[in-house]
């Protein structure tokens, strides 16, 4: 985390005074032959300027060499108080210690997500994330555009600032415990070399991978990514259907959320049913007069096809996921009858 922090004006101010004091406990041992603790002392009390006797009588040598180290210190004191008061009076010192809190965060999150890169799209999925309740962390190189974001939201986002394509990066975000990765930066080249790194580092995490070009779908699926999203492709389509079939791309709006009467669409896992729901019939549910909103799918056991409109009288079964479509209210509803 050390690297993310910009010390190098605290480091060659204290590199500064070390080599100062280096250098006169250096010059008292050589121009006066001052034992070691003896030569110690004088720079101590010369680099501070407290005005204590000399512990023996200096030479022209000793006398000339003291008055320019006095001068000399006199500049590295100024400069060290100068990067000090920086660092407490225009908040970079808050800055270091907002940035340690946020790794210790960091290091307590599980089942979380990791956004890498935090452009248009990495800005939508965080943003649709933390909507959603679910714990996300960004993965960015620009620190600006990250405080830029935490000022228009009003919200700290727990960041990493590196490059996501190293491993030590993706460990600093938790990539060992994390359910999901969304790697979302410009170049497809970078978002191949993402997928194969979380891939090595937790083989359970599921990655989705954005790709600028069609020929970088079939790499990225080989680079460990379970999806691959093609914004410009998606953006094309959406922009032809809405003169093809507008209500269809309204009602998508509503459920992605572009549109004011936003709807939701939820997963409502058997494994989340109360037990007294379990193994009960669609019909039985009755979803629908409960809470409003519709079951519109479902999937039959793990890693089954999805089954549109199902037929009322199917009963839920372990490793069923039903999907369902409500507006907030309705889902949450849905969330206090059923789980």
């Amino acid at each position: 985390m050390l690297k993310q922090l910009n010390l190098s004006r605290l480091w060659l101010a204290l590199g500064l005074l070390f080599f100062s004091f280096a250098v006169g406990v250096g010059g008292f041992m050589l121009l006066e032959n001052y034992p070691f603790i003896d030569a110690f002392y004088m720079t101590v009390i010369t680099a501070s300027t407290v005005g204590f006797g000399e512990v023996h009588p200096l030479s022209d040598t000793g006398r000339i060499f003291v008055s320019f180290y006095i001068l000399f210190n006199l500049l590295v004191v100024a400069y060290l108080v100068s990067v000090l008061t920086t660092y407490i009076f225009d908040g970079e010192l808050r800055h270091l210690f907002r940035m340690i809190r946020a790794d210790q965060e960091i290091k307590s999150f599980r089942d979380h997500v990791i956004v890498c890169g935090f452009g248009r799209n990495g800005f939508k999925a965080y943003d649709e994330l933390r909507h959603s309740g679910t714990r996300a962390v960004v993965v960015e190189q620009n620190q600006q555009l990250v405080a830029a974001a935490n000022d228009a939201i009003g919200h700290q986002i727990p960041a990493v600032f590196g490059d996501a394509t190293l491993d030590s990066t993706l460990r600093q975000a938790g990539i060992a415990h994390a359910r999901a990765l969304i790697t979302a930066l410009p170049k497809d080249a970078d978002n191949v070399f993402v997928a194969l790194s979380a891939r090595e580092l937790n083989p359970n995490v599921v990655i989705i991978a954005r790709a600028s070009a069609r020929s970088s779908v079939s790499k990225l699926l080989s680079a460990g990514a379970n999806s691959v999203v093609l914004p410009d492709e998606i953006g094309g389509s959406h922009m032809a259907n809405l003169v093809i079939r507008p209500e269809v791309i309204r009602f998508l709006d509503m459920i992605s959320g572009l549109d004011p009467n936003k709807l939701r669409l939820e997963e409502l896992p058997f494994n989340e049913l109360k037990p007294s729901l379990r193994g009960q019939s669609i019909r039985e549910l009755d979803v629908r007069s409960r809470t409003g909103a519709t079951i519109i799918a479902l999937r039959r056991g793990q890693g089954g096809e999805l089954e549109v409109s199902p037929a009322a009288d199917y009963r839920t079964a372990a490793g069923d996921v039903l999907l369902v479509l409500g507006n907030e209210a309705q889902i949450q509803a849905l969330h206090q009858q059923f789980k």
